[in-house]
């Protein structure tokens, strides 16, 4: 007898982006987002000398662990769970989100006239509450020298504020990058080819 398929999946996520890119594959999906009482921030507390691939990985496992652990306490309907995880590395350091606007801008200054990498990591807790092996989307991101004055007019913007490395490809620092070797959607934090595929193999109808 063969097993059964699902017509959504949850997505443990509040990126309005990642929903955009959930719906451009035709995925039907519901929301499953942190409760009150969770300290998701927590999970994405760095441990001393973590390589960020290593990083992003144990983080989006942690997250998918977190979200099964929710939908089960919430008593939500059995389906699979997708989780995402980005992080920026520039020299084999992570990037984290900024602070606030001047922090922004400090870290776009070093991104200036660099290139960096933007990591994603993907993973699927499929209806059984089984932890699919996460797959990660690495691509390579070449940013044109910007004076400090742009980018402090485009962190006033507040579009930086939330994102790691402080900004997102698809606003207006897409004025900024030079050249993309990778994955457009992976640096936007939810690489479509790898998402299908694990959708498919955790049996989601699309």
């Amino acid at each position: 007898m063969p097993s059964p398929s699902f017509p959504f999946v949850y997505l443990a996520s509040q990126s309005p982006r990642r929903q955009e890119l959930l719906q451009q594959l035709g995925v039907c999906f519901e929301l499953l987002l942190p409760r009150p009482d969770e300290d998701a921030e927590a999970l994405e507390a760095e441990l001393p000398g973590e390589a960020p691939d290593a990083y992003v990985l144990r983080v989006c496992a942690a997250k998918a662990q977190a979200a099964h652990a929710r939908r089960v306490k919430g008593e939500h309907r059995p389906a699979p769970i997708l989780v995402a995880d980005t992080t920026v590395t520039l020299d084999g350091a992570i990037m984290g989100k900024p602070d606030d606007a001047d922090h922004a801008v400090a870290m776009l200054e070093r991104l200036s006239g660099r290139d960096h990498e933007v990591l994603t990591a993907l993973a699927v807790v499929d209806a059984d509450g089984v932890l699919l092996a996460p797959v990660l989307s690495r691509s390579l991101v070449r940013f044109a020298t910007v004076e400090r004055a742009a980018l402090q007019r485009y962190a006033a913007t507040g579009e930086p504020l939330g994102k790691a490395g402080a900004y997102g490809v698809q606003g207006r620092a897409a004025a900024f990058i030079e050249r993309i070797d990778g994955s457009y959607s992976g640096i936007m934090g939810l690489p479509l080819f790898e998402t299908a595929a694990l959708l498919r193999v955790a049996r989601v109808d699309f």
